[in-house]
């Protein structure tokens, strides 16, 4: 994991702005930094990097890597760096490292951009080609790595993050209001619903995508990968379970790969624990877990977070929330993100990427993405049911959501199990009161949910539309912004190509079974996961409340809360302020307290 910056263009930046990228970058590469510039016809090529050294500590793999007329800045890991390697050398590649940049270097110069199908990992990288005279730059196929853009009268421009981007710009990037406006009424998933971003001008190259900057100063960008949903109707349940064993398994043995200790994100639902128990029961690992502990009942997971770490009888430490009255903390989280930071429970995330790294982890391992592969979120099962319309089993399974669904869901649209067959484009949940926060705004912001045609399947379609524009973007982008804040790298095992390509072949009827959503993965980690966890069915998520972190009945964080400030002359004071005198906020009206307060110091910061 690493930090990489820079510049095509006719001007290349100065040493002193160099400098300053590179100060930027510092947290995600502590451990070394580098810079390469050459003239390509009238323009300069500028690339620029810092180092976390995770495989090949030795300077020998430091970056920009050189060799040959190849030049290469890589933020990220080729977990199959290894088997990739032994490709390569049956074709006469001499290696000089054991590094997976040079692995990488070196699959590029034998494949061309269609290296990127023979790896499985994460990545943001950029590939000087001497020869061809363009910049190839790629991005891994899930988005782990960010990779910002940006074309001006001077070139083109990029970064991992929007501090380093600016500073190598010379230049300060101007706030998105709008951008803002959306987040505060439509919530963080409606954020990957446009290109736009909360800095003006500013792009993201797309997960799963390459560009190209050629002699010229020319951009192409082109997408090499995407997940789809392709059924296979013959799949049985013990086969659904039984590849998804197995994938993980692959994926898991690959991300276990480092030359530096690793550590465990662990809540109490099934996607971190499985992968905990999976790493010590099937690869021997030797598991060192870290987990928040909420005092509100609603996201308290203590009892299951205790199952696990006793059956595992791992190292354990745990960060308690207490209410602070101080946004310091919560402001410097802001400024290192450049952005607001999306919700309560990436703030909370921050803190354990801190204590891994007090403890001397540099990478961890969290459960993104399993909701999304093999269902886990309360509409799942309603959408579920709709698929499940002239199957034997429907009025079983709807059975099994009376007995189990119905006692624990909240919601009152997904308290109807038939839901999506009295309305199949319902989605009224999800900007969820989207209308009174509307009103909360100076001027009114109306902006209607919609999703991408990704599969003709109801539930496969919602599924990867927060696979690939909701739900997994942010938490992503959020995850990553965190762990480079304490020089940790951190790894997300389910999003693993050959893990996803399986999971979206298992067919409707396997995801759910007996009032169990991810069903085959409960079943695939039985005897490896603790029943305790494998066997509850309720979902709390890694979450936090807003009043669990920060006093809303102390004077100080009130005055902090309501100063003036930019972001008043998109929201309405009072309406803040009433929201604050309520003691039991409810859910959504916690998160949009937390949504003001993060878009409000981000503000303060930027505009």
């Amino acid at each position: 994991m690493c930090g990489i910056a820079g510049h095509v263009g006719l001007a290349p930046p100065t040493p002193c702005r160099m400098d300053a990228a590179l100060d930027a970058l510092r947290r995600r590469g502590p451990d070394a930094n580098g810079t390469f510039q050459v003239r390509q016809g009238a323009n300069t090529v500028s690339l620029l990097h810092t180092r976390l050294a995770i495989i090949d500590l030795d300077r020998r793999a430091d970056q920009p890597f050189r060799r040959d007329g190849l030049t290469l800045a890589f933020n990220g890991e080729i977990y199959n760096h290894v088997e990739v390697r032994r490709a390569l050398e049956t074709r006469g590649v001499h290696f000089t490292t054991r590094s997976d940049t040079e692995v990488l270097l070196e699959a590029y110069r034998h494949w061309g951009e269609d290296c990127v199908d023979h790896l499985e990992g994460m990545w943001a990288f950029a590939l000087y080609d001497a020869e061809r005279r363009r910049l190839f730059i790629s991005r891994d196929p899930f988005g782990e790595k960010p990779l910002l853009w940006q074309q001006t009268d001077n070139g083109f421009w990029f970064a991992s993050e929007i501090d380093a981007l600016c500073r190598l710009q010379g230049r300060r990037a101007q706030v998105n209001t709008e951008t803002v406006r959306r987040f505060l009424v439509n919530g963080y998933k409606s954020l990957y619903k446009s290109a736009d971003l909360f800095h003006q001008d500013i792009k993201e190259l797309p997960a799963g995508h390459n560009l190209t900057v050629g002699g010229n100063g020319d951009i192409t960008v082109r997408q090499y990968w995407r997940p789809g949903y392709r059924p296979n109707p013959a799949m049985t349940f013990d086969q659904a379970a039984e590849g998804i064993r197995h994938h993980l398994d692959e994926s898991m043995r690959l991300r276990l790969r480092a030359d530096v200790p690793i550590a465990f994100c662990l809540s109490g639902g099934v996607d971190s624990a499985a992968l905990a128990s999976f790493a010590a029961k099937r690869h021997q690992a030797d598991i060192t877990a870290f987990s928040i502990i909420d005092p509100d009942p609603r996201y308290d997971e203590s009892d299951n977070i205790r199952a696990t770490v006793r059956d595992l009888g791992c190292t354990h430490h745990e960060i308690r929330l207490t209410q602070s009255s101080d946004l310091d903390r919560f402001s410097d989280l802001i400024a290192y993100h450049g952005k607001p930071v999306a919700t309560a429970s990436y703030y909370v995330h921050a803190m354990l990427s801190q204590a891994m790294q007090a403890e001397g982890f540099k990478v961890a391992v969290s459960g993104t993405g399993a909701d999304e592969l093999v269902s886990g979120y309360y509409d799942h099962f309603n959408l579920h049911l709709h698929a499940m319309r002239g199957h034997p089993d429907r009025a079983q399974r709807i059975a099994e959501w009376q007995a189990h669904l119905s006692p624990i869901v909240r919601n009152p649209h997904l308290r109807k199990p038939l839901l999506y067959d009295e309305d199949p484009a319902f989605r009224g949940h999800i900007y969820l009161n989207a209308d009174i926060f509307s009103d909360y705004l100076t001027e009114p912001f109306q902006e209607a949910f919609s999703e991408a045609g990704l599969s003709d399947d109801l539930l496969r379609n919602r599924m990867l539309n927060e696979l690939c524009h909701e739900a997994v973007p942010i938490i992503l982008r959020e995850d990553d912004l965190n762990s480079m804040r304490s020089s940790v790298e951190n790894r997300s095992p389910y999003l693993d190509r050959a893990l996803c390509d399986f999971a979206y072949t298992i067919p409707p009827e396997h995801l759910i079974r007996d009032g169990y959503a991810k069903a085959p993965l409960r079943a695939a980690s039985k005897g490896i996961l603790n029943d305790a966890v494998r066997l509850d069915r309720h979902k709390k998520g890694f979450n936090a409340a807003f009043r669990s972190l920060f006093d809303l009945d102390n004077p100080k964080t009130r005055e902090r809360i309501l100063d003036d400030g930019p972001i008043f002359d998109l929201v309405k004071r009072d309406r803040i302020e009433d929201a604050m005198r309520q003691q039991d906020l409810p859910n959504s009206f916690s998160k949009f307290l937390f949504s003001f307060v993060s878009a409000k110091l981000f503000m303060e910061q930027w505009a």
